[in-house]
């Protein structure tokens, strides 16, 4: 019992409990309640004044007792989630090798090829597992291929489902797809700990993902999976693959999506603009930046735009410029974002203009600007200045993380504009100083929809999760913001809130996964007690001996 972090309870073990088990004198004389417990453990990690050092006394503390580690986390989840998750979670990812203490989730290699149902059935034999976070490790948030180390993503995403949604730990599992790394530096690294070869691509690559996937519907039926962290084309190629197979979904396309999303219909609740009058340019066009014009041009497709308005409605820029339908060896999943050439040059802009985003913005009047292409710094002042220029409450999204590649500064984006942008970052930033005292900045965090999208998959009994329950995930974030919260020109909730805003996400996809025909749960009127039954919260357990 004291080797088993689900049921460790460490001091928190009563006196009769001591006896029953057998561990009398393996612990000090006192007893502790969880309180009492999380305030001595929370006051030693705090002694840790950095992130990654605290990163791995978190995983230690994981690793020891679940139960300790999660009622830390939700007393201080503020403070605590960047540490766990973005951003130093990328840092953890490269030293995932060189700090690693203990086997956390199953790490699926290509030698398992061809009994992959097996090691799935000896990784969880007592557990129904309710959810997967599934990488390949390939596309760690701006920071590329870590190889085996994208095994602290998959953890990390997990143990905030446990504490946002309330999904119970023993039910989720933690997945590396390892297979291999084109990262020389961790080839070369003698203490590097996962399959060293070079990546599996094409059908060589395809076929574990295959075989992973009809082992995880075979072992666990009702599993849902998020996965994380592709590369782009895989990314694409996986979703559309297996999203009638089993309930899943991406979280760097479908959650990105919603969540800019929100933002944008949280401005509009703030300015008072009309959601169909939006005119955003996203500022990086890979998987990211797909998954959000899809979601802007669904939604604005359900509010009855239509035809070239539709189109007109989001423009892309990446590296080359305005993504345009003539460009030579356009990428097949670019074609999506790509604006017709007329539409193109009715801009106005000469050839050498299309790859400068301040031009492009002044052209195309931009009222929102999303910014996804992990180049640091890149909303300048001239950019912000004619984002201002177009519209009274100019909406700016610097959304790459971790910190160190975000767009812009939320202080400098509202200095530059006269105070008037409404500013949501994907790495958390310090509050800003403005005229009337501090303003916090929304966290436009993916944690604000993929933990409720999970639930709601679960507690429905969805076969697929669609497009439309992620369109509902979406508007339930962006209606979960309180009247305070918009006042303040905040245009995602606190962290804080995370708990009620998971639940508000998971019953508004349920909802639509009845709506659409591919719930097994279908009444709606027990919805909301039913995910409250499917929420765990961290208190430890009552252990009863029984003899046979």
């Amino acid at each position: 019992m004291l080797r088993l972090p689900l049921y460790d309870k460490g001091t928190g073990f009563t006196f009769e409990e001591r006896r029953e088990l057998g561990i009398e004198g393996m612990l000090p004389a006192q007893h502790n309640d969880i309180e009492t417990q999380a305030e001595r453990t929370y006051s030693s990690i705090c002694f840790n004044p950095d992130p990654v050092g605290r990163h791995i006394d978190l995983s230690q503390l994981l690793n020891r007792n679940e139960v300790l580690f999660y009622k830390i986390l939700s007393m201080h989840l503020e403070e605590l989630m960047p540490v766990i998750y973005t951003p130093t979670v990328g840092e953890a990812s490269r030293f995932f090798s060189r700090v690693y203490r203990r086997a956390r989730g199953v790490f699926i290699t290509p030698r398992h090829a061809g009994h992959i149902e097996e090691v799935l059935r000896n990784s969880a034999p007592f557990s129904g597992v309710q959810l997967m976070v599934v990488t390949d490790n390939e596309a760690i948030l701006g920071i590329g291929d870590q190889g085996v180390g994208g095994m602290a993503i998959s953890i990390g995403k997990l143990a905030l489902y446990c504490v946002g949604a309330g999904i119970h730990p023993a039910r989720t599992l933690p997945i590396s797809l390892d297979v291999g790394t084109d990262n020389q530096a961790l080839l070369d690294d003698p203490l590097y700990l996962g399959w060293r070869h070079k990546r599996l691509r094409g059908a060589e690559y395809l076929a574990i993902v295959d075989e992973f996937v009809a082992a995880a519907k075979a072992v666990f039926p009702d599993v849902v999976i998020q996965w994380e962290d592709l590369r782009k084309d895989n990314a694409l190629m996986i979703l559309d693959r297996y999203r009638e197979m089993l309930p899943s979904f991406n979280d760097d396309i479908q959650g990105t999506g919603a969540v800019a999303a929100a933002s944008v219909h949280a401005a509009c609740r703030i300015s008072g603009r009309d959601f169909r009058d939006s005119r955003t340019v996203i500022y990086g066009a890979g998987a990211a930046g797909l998954g959000i014009a899809r979601q802007l041009r669904g939604q604005l497709r359900d509010a009855g735009v239509q035809g070239e308005e539709l189109t007109r409605a989001v423009i892309a820029i990446d590296s080359q410029g305005v993504v345009s339908a003539d460009r030579p060896g356009l990428d097949d999943f670019k074609k999506e974002l790509a604006w017709p050439a007329e539409m193109v040059a009715q801009l106005g802009l000469a050839e050498e203009e299309h790859a400068s985003l301040a031009k492009v913005v002044s052209a195309y009047k931009a009222t929102v600007l999303i910014g996804t292409s992990g180049q640091g710094g890149s909303f300048t002042e001239e950019i912000v200045r004619a984002m201002s220029a177009n519209t009274e409450y100019p909406v700016i999204l610097p959304m790459s993380n971790p910190t160190s590649i975000s767009e812009g500064i939320p202080q400098e984006i509202y200095d530059w504009s006269g105070g008037k942008a409404l500013v949501a970052t994907g790495s958390p930033f310090e509050p800003i100083e403005t005229s009337d005292g501090p303003r916090r900045i929304g966290q436009a965090n993916n944690v604000f929809v993929f933990p409720g999208i999970g639930l709601g998959a679960i507690v429905s009994g969805a076969s697929e999760i669609t497009t439309t329950m992620i369109a509902a995930s979406s508007r339930a974030l962006a209606a979960a913001l309180s009247e305070d919260e918009i006042s303040s020109g905040c245009l995602m909730p606190e962290v804080s809130r995370l708990w009620e805003v998971c639940g508000a996400v998971a019953l508004a996809v349920a909802r639509q996964a009845i709506e659409d025909g591919v719930a097994r749960f279908t009444q709606i009127d027990q919805l909301e007690s039913k995910i409250a039954e499917n929420r765990w919260v961290p208190k430890y357990p009552e252990i009863v001996t029984t003899e046979f």
